[in-house]
């Protein structure tokens, strides 16, 4: 396929510039300049083309849109405060009604997984928003390992074995000692299967935190619970993002110091709780502002997947610088999860993941018109 004359928004160049877009076997192989081949053609005079849009924190196919389908609140595990074993991909229903929707919206890959209600929930994956089955979908299985700190393991285990903030911190701390003893004594034996320590997997499901080849996904509005994720991250030499970062603003300095990326959000909601009590839109903006690495995301259902570009327009509209929002839903959350060498920019190389509008997709009477995702057109809008 040949997309001709679009206004090219890249996400790595702040200036647009027109030109073509070549997708050769679900690839872009050059964007920009003049195409040459006797290829499909699209012709985008007149539209926006833009990376297909990344949302770094979500449970979209975990928490099941229309009660009906049967797959409702299946993110969150209430049996085990220390879930790290679980696999969000064993949840993930590819046929959820939210996916053409988010889809529909711009928005073609996802990072999905548990919810927040243990102090381990289990592994969050990247899903493409398209496919009948999550092996179609899935473009990684395990980019993270999701950890809560605050108001919601103190809620949902408050009769069982969290009552304060100093309980989830001393667990996640106990589970890190454990897995950290179990994959030392594990190496130490070699090859001798018989003096390896008996198999656990709830800590084999921690020897990739711990090798640093996947973050701790941390749950954490307030600024205390912010600075005991990072604190515990430092403790044991692993990596931390920072998920929701509602007081983020007030502790600009030390996040900039902690050198962690930060996915802001949902913001198009109100104070459910008193952690959220200085929810605002000029939060991502102002981290972005200092050089802090930040992602705007939706954590739908509690905001619509399909209105993750809405919320970035609302962090522009609070001041946010409005490339930065642009990549603050594209390149930036790509990195979140790992996964920029195939989504987050128009690069030749990268998965051809495109979306075409008739205007700023931050503004929210911009149509988008076409959306191709490895590409294929998955959906086209003529009204």
């Amino acid at each position: 396929m040949i997309i001709r004359n679009a206004i090219i928004h890249d996400a790595i160049h702040e200036e647009p510039y027109s030109g073509d877009i070549l997708i050769e076997d679900g690839k872009l192989v050059s964007v920009g300049g003049t195409a040459a081949g006797d290829d499909e053609v699209l012709d985008a005079s007149g539209l926006h083309a833009y990376p297909g849009f990344v949302d770094a924190h979500s449970h979209i196919g975990l928490d099941g849109y229309g009660g009906p389908t049967g797959t409702t609140f299946d993110y969150n595990e209430f049996n085990d405060i220390c879930s790290p074993q679980l696999r969000g991909m064993d949840s993930y229903y590819a046929m959820d009604a939210a996916i053409p929707m988010a889809l529909a919206g711009g928005v073609t890959t996802v990072s999905t997984g548990p919810g927040s209600a243990n102090v381990l929930g289990g592994t969050f994956l990247a899903v493409k928003m398209y496919g009948k089955t999550v092996d179609e979908a899935v473009i990684n299985p395990a980019v993270a390992m999701k950890c809560a700190f605050g108001e919601n393991p103190k809620r949902m285990y408050k009769d069982k074995s969290s009552s304060t903030r100093m309980t989830t911190a001393s667990k996640l701390r106990q589970m890190l000692f454990e897995a950290h003893d179990y994959m030392r004594r594990k190496e130490a034996t070699g090859d001798d299967v018989s003096k390896q320590p008996k198999f656990d997997m709830k800590m084999e499901a921690l020897i990739p935190v711990l090798n640093r080849e996947i973050p701790l996904k941390a749950h954490a509005h307030r600024s205390d619970d912010i600075m005991t994720a990072i604190r515990i991250a430092k403790e044991f030499n692993v990596r931390v993002t920072i998920e929701h970062c509602t007081d983020g603003h007030l502790i600009v300095d030390e996040l900039k110091a902690a050198n962690v990326p930060v996915a802001v959000g949902p913001t198009l909601s109100g104070a459910s709780k008193l952690e959220l009590l200085n929810k605002t839109w000029k939060t991502p903006g102002v981290l972005a502002a200092a050089g802090i690495p930040v992602s705007i995301i939706t954590d739908a259902p509690v905001i619509p997947q399909q209105y993750l570009s809405l919320c970035a327009g609302q962090a522009v509209k609070a001041g946010m610088d409005p490339f930065q929002a642009l990549q603050a839903i594209t390149i930036n959350p790509a990195r979140h999860i790992g996964v920029e060498d195939r989504v987050g920019s128009l690069e030749a190389g990268k998965d051809a993941d495109v979306v075409l509008t008739d205007g700023d997709p931050l503004v929210s009477d911009t149509v988008v018109k076409y959306v191709i995702v490895d590409g294929k057109i998955r959906v086209q809008n003529n009204d």
